[in-house]
């Protein structure tokens, strides 16, 4: 258990460090857009950054293995979310991205949820999952598969909405967090398959699982779409949505899907549920629009400024000569009324109205 404790430590690191070193390249790159994959993956192979970045991120993927090996799925996940701990500091020295009050509570409740986790597996012997029966894997990964991309693409079109909220990123979180999730259960089902006495069966018995594809299309869709995201909004509240979703996903579908009963003692059970459950108030607590969106006013009213700007702005003479002081017009009548309405009325002269009206 102690292993699997600092094993999860160690790929929270690396996780968080992958997540800022991403960013930092991203905003360097062109605007990226999820309706044209080859070409956002074109933009960041370019990217030596970047390429550290995702190096960092599949050296995480790999402690996960061990992770997964040595603790149960519930403990894995709720030690993994921890390290949104991390990657709020790590934004915050490197990306220069300020947490907001509620996530600094958040980041308190999650200390709590590691304490409570920790405490939780001491002294424990709990039957760890290996495999998960193949109709059962599909229809929980399926459905969720769906969900997560129109997530992301309804996002998308709200973002394109004039006069919107600025997002902070939550709806994009939540969709790549269920892509996570499926990720963890494929890799929670290689874990229980490796077997290091013997590398042949191992492979084979790899191959012929639906693991790997599962990863492949999760893999590919996640990058698309976490980059996209990951480059329009803060990685400290982008990363912590797709945490917590993943590991709410992961530990009730992989709980059912490999069989894996909670613990039976009423302290550990009281301790592993009230870390779950301080992770999900961490979701809830996060604000789900940036920290200026309340300085927009109503967000259907269409931005007045300018036009008062230029009703305030004189106008100058173009008839004056250069160097000659200049002559301020009159301004222009609000748009939508005539010039007539802005000059004095005239008073009718005597017996014009028996006058003929010139054509």
């Amino acid at each position: 258990m102690l292993w699997g404790v600092a094993a999860a430590l160690v790929a929270n690191l690396l996780f968080s460090a992958g997540f800022v070193i991403e960013k930092r390249a991203l905003s360097s790159l062109p605007p990226l857009s999820a309706g044209r994959p080859a070409l956002v993956v074109l933009h960041l192979l370019r990217s030596p950054l970047w390429i550290v970045g995702a190096a960092s991120l599949l050296l995480g993927f790999a402690a996960q293995l061990a992770v997964y090996r040595t603790l149960p799925l519930i403990a894995a996940q709720g030690l993994f979310v921890t390290g949104l701990v991390m990657l709020l500091l790590l934004s915050a020295l490197f990306l220069g991205e300020q947490a907001s009050g509620r996530e600094r509570q958040g980041m308190v409740a999650i200390l709590g949820a590691l304490v409570m986790i920790v405490f939780s597996l001491h002294n424990s012997s709990e039957t760890i999952g290996r495999g998960a029966p193949l109709p059962l894997l599909l229809g929980l990964c399926v459905p969720s598969l769906a969900l997560g991309v129109g997530l992301f693409l309804a996002a998308e079109r709200r973002s394109r909405r004039r006069h919107r909220l600025p997002t902070a990123g939550v709806s994009y979180g939540v969709a790549v967090g269920f892509l996570y999730g499926v990720s963890s259960l494929a890799i929670k089902g290689v874990a229980g398959l490796l077997d290091f006495d013997d590398p042949s069966g191992t492979l084979a018995s790899v191959l012929t699982s639906p693991y790997p594809y599962i990863l492949l299309f999760t893999g590919s869709s996640g990058l698309v779409l976490s980059q996209t995201a990951l480059q329009r909004c803060r990685a400290s509240l982008i990363v912590p949505v797709c945490t917590t979703v993943n590991f709410l996903y992961a530990t009730v579908s992989g709980s059912v899907a490999f069989d894996e009963p909670l613990p039976d003692a009423p302290l550990r059970l009281g301790l592993r549920l009230g870390g779950a459950a301080l992770a999900i108030c961490v979701l809830v607590s996060l604000p789900r629009h940036e920290p200026d969106a309340a300085a927009h006013g109503n967000p259907d009213a269409p931005d007045e400024a300018p036009q008062k700007a230029l009703e305030k702005a004189p106008e100058k003479d173009p008839d004056a000569l250069p160097g000659s002081p200049s002559r301020e017009l009159p301004a222009l009548p609000a748009a939508g009324r005539p010039l007539s309405a802005t000059l004095p009325p005239v008073p009718p002269e005597k017996g014009t109205d028996d006058a003929p009206h010139l054509r």
